[in-house]
């Protein structure tokens, strides 16, 4: 199949190498809002490159993936759902909950299947406590912890357009949480600090937070996280339950160390960055699109549950700035 990718940075190619690299993927032809910078990845991946978006979907595409600017997913869905192409989004669909909507009712609309990109819910670890929640083997689960901390900040540049610590960061915990659990949110109580760079707090962010969650069968959600961990990036869930516990991201590339005498472990190198923590996750989550592009697999994240995540963001962030429980 043939793959086109809108938004060469970083993440956009990472996803670009990943695909290159599928069985199913036999061609993968890239843009960017700079077209130069889309030659030079091109070049260097031995791939194709697209003058600007209307050329890539005019180019015969089989699947299209958006790693672009935030700002511009919403309009991007919304032309690929126009060209009739199966479409895969990185989180989020849009930077406000109004424009989250409108691309939701577009999506429901149309028969054109929509994947947004929340790579955990293909990560082997989170997968295996969904199974152990729904299996009953942990008993009633009454309390959660779960942690995004990143192991330095972004560019100042990135902050005006990245919606907010919750909307940004902590948005993949309100969204796993979702997804292992099989639970939804009712209530959340957050706070949050800028304790690092002043420009967080110049665009009103913070690089700090937690949040407080309550699910609908009244289990307890402790969220917490933060731009600088400079143990390295330590994504982690715990889930304690009336028969066992279980924790997702401790193993011996865990950022922490033990106050313990004697105890060595982690006892490897931690992770630096998301792209080290979820390398696997990615592959198997851009695999998965392969199959919806295929229709050999229903979407397995779709817009309404992006929507939903969103929704807890916006909840606490405005619990943060007003200082009180927001209800769902």
């Amino acid at each position: 199949m043939r793959i086109g990718l809108v938004g060469v940075g970083r993440i956009g190619a990472f996803h670009a190498a990943t695909l290159k690299a599928l069985p199913a993927v036999d061609q993968v032809v890239v843009a960017d809002a700079d077209p130069v910078r889309a030659e030079v990845v091109a070049k260097e991946l031995g791939i194709r490159s697209a003058p600007d978006v209307p050329a890539l979907l005019a180019s015969g595409l089989d699947g299209f993936v958006i790693a672009a600017a935030t700002s511009a997913h919403a309009s991007l869905i919304e032309a690929g759902l126009a060209a009739g192409v199966p479409t895969f989004c990185e989180k989020p669909v849009a930077l406000d909950l109004a424009e989250t909507e409108r691309v939701l009712a577009l999506t429901e609309a149309s028969t054109v299947p929509v994947h947004i990109g929340f790579q955990r819910r293909f990560d082997a670890g989170y997968q295996a406590a969904r199974a152990a929640v729904e299996s009953g083997e942990l008993g009633f689960v009454h309390h959660i912890r779960a942690n995004t901390n990143d192991a330095f900040p972004p560019h100042r540049d990135y902050i005006p357009q990245s919606g907010g610590f919750f909307r940004d960061c902590t948005v993949h915990d309100f969204d796993i949480i979702r997804y292992v659990t099989g639970r939804e949110v009712v209530s959340v109580y957050a706070t949050g600090a800028n304790r690092g760079e002043e420009f967080f707090g110049e665009y009103g962010d913070v690089d700090s937070a937690a949040a407080l969650l309550t699910l609908d069968d009244s289990t307890f959600v402790a969220v917490s996280g933060t731009r600088y961990n400079g143990a390295g990036h330590d994504v982690r869930m715990e889930l304690h339950g009336s028969l066992g516990s279980i924790a997702v991201g401790l193993d011996s590339h865990t950022a922490l160390r033990s106050a313990e005498p004697g105890v060595a472990f982690p006892d490897g190198p931690p992770h630096m960055t998301f792209m080290d923590r979820f390398q696997p996750a990615y592959v198997a989550e851009l695999t998965a699109f392969t199959e919806v592009v295929a229709g050999t697999r229903a979407v397995p994240c779709t817009v309404r549950d992006a929507l939903a995540a969103f929704r807890i963001a916006d909840a606490c962030e405005l619990s943060r700035r007003e200082n009180r429980i927001v209800t769902l």
